[in-house]
């Protein structure tokens, strides 16, 4: 029983060190692209869903108002979603700088209102080229310009770029911006492999009109996440070769790590609760894997305290995971500007053993909290 077991551990073990070496392939194939040097012409809508977003959404609207991009070839468009503070209001005071609201009115309950939200705001839109980025995020000058310049230059129908934390206040947030550097690079390095499946919404761009030709949101609009990644997998279906992660500086944009433990774990919650939605199956099976080697880990740290056979099988997988682990990340945490925080790897990795396998559970069984309201 105890041969079993340890071949199926060091099997799990195998599959993720190979997934990590699939990771760290494709994130090596992306190259940061020259400027083009070609006019920018394309007519590009911006667009934020906003829900209670009082505190920082005026940041927000200043960064993108001071593009360097020709104000006469953009548009704000803001959605707000029912807001119950003064989002709107907020908004409205920049309406003489051309910022749009349009402020949603449902009376019966929905499951999906920010696809509601971005559904209705690109319908007012008179881009052709659609920008998503959220309320509480921070960019450069060039952020707009970086992306649009990248889309027109490699004849691309949709576009993923870096999203970074910043500005942490303690240990726990700053783990958090490993963690989320891990998710970003998973992204990254699938469209790096030419295989788009994962991107995130806060900056994420797509032709309108391949917006209405996959169908929009229909299919996927019964669960409360998923304007991204889903919405990518229906376009990769089709335009598969034309999807690109933009790995420029200049295109990071940057939001906050959550403050407590509570309000992250729901957020992964509501992130995880998309994965079996995911029309892309080997991706499905890319998630179980990672799973299954994390579970493993668990349950090996368990028997361990009945044999001690099993800390000795727990040591050799944590110190495998760790070094992949790090080779994956350095990479990455270089390119955001943060690559000491790879350190805090050796602390982060126990803990996110636990929170992966619960989050993997959790997040497809049970309802979660989000911004006011028991979604699934």
């Amino acid at each position: 029983m105890i041969e079993i077991h340890s071949i199926i551990s060091l099997l799990c073990t195998g599959i993720y060190l190979a997934t990590l070496g699939y990771l760290i392939k494709g994130w090596s194939n992306l190259k940061i692209p020259e400027p083009s040097g070609l006019p920018l012409i394309t007519k590009v809508t911006i667009l934020i869903a906003a829900r209670n977003e009082e505190e920082k959404i005026h940041l927000t609207i200043n960064d993108i108002l001071a593009q360097d991009y020709p104000s006469g070839l953009f548009e704000l468009i803001i959605a707000d979603d029912h807001s119950t503070d003064n989002t709107a209001e907020i908004i409205k005071s920049y309406a003489s700088k051309g910022v749009k609201l349009l402020q949603l009115k449902d009376e019966k309950a929905l499951n999906s209102y920010k696809k509601r939200a971005i559904t209705e705001a690109i319908k007012l839109s008179t881009g052709d080229f659609l920008v998503a980025t959220d309320a509480d995020c921070r960019m450069g000058a060039k952020w707009l310009s970086s992306i649009v310049d990248y889309y027109q230059a490699n004849n691309l129908v949709m576009v993923s770029s870096p999203v970074t934390y910043f500005e942490e206040k303690n240990l726990f947030e700053r783990m958090q911006t490993i963690e989320f550097s891990y998710l970003i690079g998973i992204g990254a390095a699938f469209i790096g492999n030419k295989r788009a499946s994962t991107c995130n919404g806060a900056n994420f761009a797509y032709r309108k009109d391949v917006f209405y030709e996959v169908g929009g949101f229909k299919g996927i609009d019964d669960l409360a996440s998923g304007d991204d990644e889903l919405l990518l997998q229906k376009v990769a279906e089709k335009y598969p070769a034309r999807i690109g992660f933009l790995k420029k500086r200049e295109a990071i944009v940057y939001t906050h790590a959550k403050p407590t433990l509570h309000d992250f774990l729901q957020q992964r919650r509501r992130w995880a609760s998309k994965s079996t939605k995911y029309k892309d199956k080997k991706v499905v099976v890319f998630g179980a894997c990672i799973w299954l080697f994390n579970l493993s880990l668990l349950v090996n740290a368990l028997l361990g305290f009945f044999n001690p056979y099993f800390f000795k099988l727990l040591l050799i997988q944590f110190i495998l995971k760790h070094l992949f682990e790090t080779l994956y990340l350095i990479p990455i945490m270089s390119f955001l500007g943060r690559v000491r925080l790879v350190f805090l790897l050796i602390l982060l990795s126990p803990v996110h053993i636990i929170y992966f396998v619960y989050v993997g559970i959790m997040g497809n069984t049970r309802k979660y909290h989000w911004k006011g309201r028991n979604v699934r």
